[in-house]
């Protein structure tokens, strides 16, 4: 099942984790919007910035630091997706007890390893 998945920390360096998710994501049959610090594409992905009207979001997946989830917590809040996946390096006491108040489903996990194991 598709499940529309919005990748926040974006990159386009090919070697940078989120790149290589948003890559195979798609290669597994999900749709991926993505935000990072500059715009641009990745295997047809648009890479958008500042925080886009995005609707039907399903899974909000981090790859920024803790620091910088802080600007997007009322943001990806109000996405009202099902769950926010935490990769590693991106765990967030505050963050994960945010979404829980908002039942939202908080997941520690690897996006990547997620998708290999299929338990995406």
């Amino acid at each position: 099942m598709s499940k529309k998945t919005l990748i926040l920390g974006a990159s386009l360096k090919s070697n940078r984790y989120s790149n290589i998710a948003m890559l195979r994501l798609v290669a597994n049959g999900h749709e991926v919007k993505a935000i990072g610090i500059k715009e641009g594409e990745v295997g047809g992905i648009k890479i958008e910035t500042g925080m886009p009207n995005f609707t039907g979001i399903d899974t909000v997946t981090l790859y920024i630091n803790p620091i910088k989830q802080i600007a997007y917590y009322n943001y990806v809040i109000s996405l009202r997706p099902k769950r926010v996946i935490f990769n590693p390096g991106t765990e967030n006491i505050q963050l994960i007890e945010l979404l829980k108040k908002n039942n939202i489903e908080a997941e520690i996990a690897c996006n990547l390893v997620l998708l290999a194991v299929n338990q995406y």
